[in-house]
């Protein structure tokens, strides 16, 4: 391609709309970025206003182009990433949503999984799908608001209502409506999808009670579904990739040979380790899930869910207010030379993996006279580090490998003091990458290989440049009494509810 076409990302994440432009070099040419509002209806519940998604994503797209400097009929292709989970139902007919999104985080289908797991089909479910019976996934979200919505099931059998994780809802308003279509990566994170089949699930849509003509076709990650509707950005550009954004960074990351793997430090944190054309069960409350499927060869990984980890630092700030931006955290925690024996575990909407305790609650231990702000902000820092070594011990047992190098990506891999202590914790070295912007750059790197603006993975592979390296400087008798000490603050926040 020539160097005057570019291809756009949109990442819709779970606090705000961006978009990128990158070059053919994997390079970031402008970003605009809008945040999106938390909507916290009950205790435990945690919703978005699909429609406020739908005009700040459509906003900030047009905004990158305009920060680019180029127009429409220089976008070669538009690939999009999203937060995974997040449940939208809509009219086929005037694509007016039903209420408000129910964001992966929200744990209001939790009391759906308990019957779901005292009837014993968890094994049913993890066979056919990857996945542990969780308030995370959205097949459980999708019934709990067929459930308490008066008539809406009789619609959705109907064939009038629509599901979509939001890469799908993006998708048909990006098409006007003429694309009802997922990936396999979503579609691998509803609980309703056989991941050895790669078809919607009969069994599981009828333990659920869900009409299957609400579900959008599952299509490949990379390839040309349709286009832009013309009056969007004035000129129709090809939808050609898409992928949920823990599967767009580890693409973007380039991790494409079996045993690499990445984490990326979000709202949440997640690590994902290639096991190729291999879908190994996890013995360790991980998920096996896809991670791509390019034409007909399908990507398989091992993950780890950490629900809460740079949310931990915005609970800081916007909840306890000791500090005024997240930014600030990395020098508060420098202030003092360790935790001071203070252990934060912020399992403010429950532990993800590997524990999957729906009734844990944060916790912060070891308090004394001397406990200060620098000690908590710290001790959230290195929250994320922890619950990381929680989730690779599970990866290396069940895989059998011993990672070597650990790729990191999202706003926290910014934090060299974090990124210092996971690589002491885990001890192993801890790789940075130039382009940050991974989930984005994942997104692009898909829909630039459908339309030919990338030839193959290898010119994927030489795009990706080194910016730091971490290597552990702590001794393994010293890793391991830190890492002991977390271990009993997660026992103590374990059950709580239950209490």
């Amino acid at each position: 391609m020539t160097s005057t076409k570019y291809i756009l990302a949109l990442d819709e994440g779970t606090t705000s709309c961006r978009a990128i432009v990158f070059s053919a070099a994997g390079r970031v040419q402008s970003v605009a970025q809008q945040e999106i509002r938390q909507i916290y209806p009950q205790p435990g519940a945690v919703e978005h206003d699909p429609e406020e998604i739908w005009n700040r994503q459509l906003a900030v797209a047009r905004e990158a182009l305009q920060k680019a400097g180029i127009g429409a009929d220089q976008v070669a292709a538009i690939g999009i990433t999203n937060q995974r989970e997040t449940t939208v139902l809509w009219e086929r007919s005037s694509g007016r949503t039903v209420g408000n999104a129910i964001v992966w985080q929200s744990r209001v289908s939790a009391p759906i999984c308990d019957r779901l797991k005292a009837q014993g089909l968890e094994k049913t479910f993890r066979d056919k799908t990857g996945l542990v019976i969780d308030a995370y996934f959205s097949g459980t979200k999708i019934k709990h608001l067929l459930d308490q919505t008066p008539g809406l099931r009789n619609l959705a059998e109907r064939g009038e209502i629509l599901f979509g994780t939001i890469d799908t809802y993006l998708l048909w308003r990006l098409s006007g409506g003429k694309l009802h279509i997922t990936d396999v990566s979503n579609a691998s994170r509803t609980l309703l999808f056989n991941i050895q089949t790669l078809q919607w699930d009969d069994e599981l849509l009828k333990l659920l009670n869900i009409p299957k003509k609400m579900l959008p076709e599952v299509r490949p990650n990379s390839e040309v579904y349709g286009q832009t509707a013309p009056e969007l950005f004035g000129h129709p550009i090809p939808l050609s990739g898409a992928a949920g954004d823990q599967q767009a960074a580890m693409f973007g990351q380039a991790c494409f040979q079996s045993g690499s793997a990445k984490n990326t430090y979000g709202t949440g944190c997640f690590m994902l380790l290639n096991t190729g054309p291999f879908a190994i069960p996890s013995r360790h409350g991980l998920l096996t899930t896809i991670g791509w499927q390019i034409g007909k060869q399908v990507t398989y990984c091992l993950e780890g869910s950490v629900f809460i980890a740079g949310a931990a630092v915005q609970w800081l700030r916007d909840e306890l207010q000791i500090i005024k931006s997240s930014d600030e955290i990395e020098a508060l925690a420098r202030e003092v030379p360790d935790n001071g024996g203070v252990y934060f575990v912020p399992a403010l909407v429950g532990l993800g993996a590997p524990y999957w305790d729906s009734q844990a609650r944060g916790t912060i231990m070891g308090l004394s006279r001397g406990s200060g702000r620098a000690h908590l902000a710290r001790a959230a820092l290195e929250a994320m580090a922890y619950q990381t070594r929680d989730i690779l011990e599970a990866m290396q047992d069940d895989a059998g490998i011993k990672l070597q190098t650990l790729k990191v990506d999202g706003g926290a891999s910014a934090n060299n003091l974090l990124l210092q202590f996971q690589a002491d914790i885990l001890g192993t070295s801890v790789q940075r990458p130039v382009v940050q912007e991974t989930t984005a750059l994942g997104a692009a790197y898909l829909a630039g290989l459908a339309v030919g603006y990338w030839k193959d993975q290898s010119e994927i592979v030489s795009n990706w440049a080194l910016d730091r390296e971490f290597q552990p400087d702590l001794s393994a008798a010293a890793r391991d009494q830190l890492y002991g000490t977390w271990q009993r603050a997660v026992e103590r926040s374990r059950g709580w509810l239950d209490t």
